[in-house]
């Protein structure tokens, strides 16, 4: 198992970018994907798409994000990738409606974003399952809802 303590630094930086540069023309750039709710971690165990165990244990001050590299030598190099979000965006047709909406949004702990008068709702299981509580609360109302597969976090 490999111990990763520290993030070398960001895939962008160019002297990191000319060497992963180099190393991705040999197939020796590996890229770990790690889900959006997962990024805020400290301590973290991963498996490369090779296979290798990672156990990633980051000091306070530093942060998992999109294009972190975790490894670079003359061999190979692992970075990390961020796993798109996936969203349900809620349109409430009232006040009365968002109000109760936000309600129990809130009460379930969802992480949310607002967009306008929407409600994004991050997806971090099946939408049906936010689909199924959502319909017993709001039986007979008008909300919209799409399901929205993108990086919202710009």
């Amino acid at each position: 198992m490999l111990h990763i303590d520290s993030v070398v630094g960001d895939r962008a930086e160019p002297g990191l970018h000319r060497r992963l540069h180099h190393l991705e023309h040999h197939g020796a750039v590996e890229t770990v994907t790690i889900a959006s709710a997962d990024m805020a971690r400290r301590r973290l165990r991963l498996t490369t798409p090779k296979g290798e165990e990672l156990a990633i244990a980051l000091p306070r001050e530093q942060k998992l994000f999109d294009g972190a590299v975790l490894l670079i030598d003359d061999d190979r190099a692992i970075v990390v990738r961020a796993e798109v979000e996936r969203w349900l965006r809620l349109q409430p047709a009232s006040i009365a409606d968002a109000v109760e909406l936000g309600y129990h949004a809130g009460n379930l702990h969802w992480r949310v974003r607002f967009e306008g008068e929407c409600l994004l709702v991050a997806l971090e299981g099946p939408a049906e399952a936010y689909f199924a509580r959502l319909d017993a609360l709001f039986a007979g109302r008008s909300i919209k809802s799409t399901v929205v597969t993108q990086d919202l976090a710009a």
